[in-house]
């Protein structure tokens, strides 16, 4: 059952990055790209707040559940690729409403999500982890979906993601969407055998899978 912030205060907050978008070519295109995808996931899967594009490319919404926001920021990663890279730090506590009219907010679950974007920045240093890009924190003392449980999923799904070329990402995006391996193909202008042998190569089922279930999350 979903933890309204409304009734109980608590909320996943997420923070989005973009990764190295200073060096964009064209940074007003980019920023019109990431205002399309940040509507076509809200559409999908809404959030509390409505999306908010800060200064430096970050993106910060909250959501009811740690499941919404995973889901959330999974589809803006996909609508992103293979164009644009993006990392994630999802915090679960209490909010504080600041300025309802500019909706200013504070409190633990911005907090963690900070932390924890700090961390899947400092983790993707490091080439064990260098496709790190989710992070989950708990709340501060502990409330929330068990973090361990969590967080090694999202390094699972992370690692087999960082290792998908540019077409295995489109084909990823088209079975997420729900289109079926053969319409798939025909927009790869390949077989629907050879999309077929690139999920079960590449774990594209597997991530599917994986993220329905991150989805559920409470």
């Amino acid at each position: 059952m979903k933890e309204k912030a409304s009734a109980t205060g608590m909320r996943a907050a997420l923070i989005g990055d973009l990764v190295a978008s200073r060096t964009a070519v064209d940074r007003q295109a980019l920023h019109q790209r990431l205002s399309r995808a940040l509507s076509a996931v809200q559409r999908q899967t809404p959030s509390l707040d409505p999306p908010t594009i800060l200064a430096g490319d970050e993106v910060q919404s909250s959501y009811a559940t740690v499941g919404d926001a995973l889901h959330a920021a999974f589809l803006l990663r996909i609508l992103l690729a293979p164009q644009t890279d993006i990392r994630f730090g999802i915090g679960w506590g209490k909010v504080e409403i600041l300025d309802p009219e500019r909706r200013t907010q504070d409190g633990p679950a911005w907090w963690q999500a900070r932390a924890a974007i700090e961390t899947v920045e400092a983790r993707a240093m490091h080439p064990g982890t260098r496709n790190a890009r989710f992070c989950y924190r708990a709340a501060p003392d502990g409330s929330g979906p068990n973090e361990a449980a969590v967080e090694a999923a999202l390094l699972c799904r992370d690692h087999l993601m960082g290792s998908l070329d540019d077409r295995s990402m489109r084909i990823l995006g088209g079975l997420v969407a729900g289109r079926s391996k053969t319409e798939i193909a025909r927009a790869e202008d390949i077989s629907t055998s050879a999309v077929s042998q690139r999920a079960q190569r590449d774990g594209l089922d597997v991530i599917v899978a994986a993220s329905a279930m991150l989805r559920e999350v409470r």
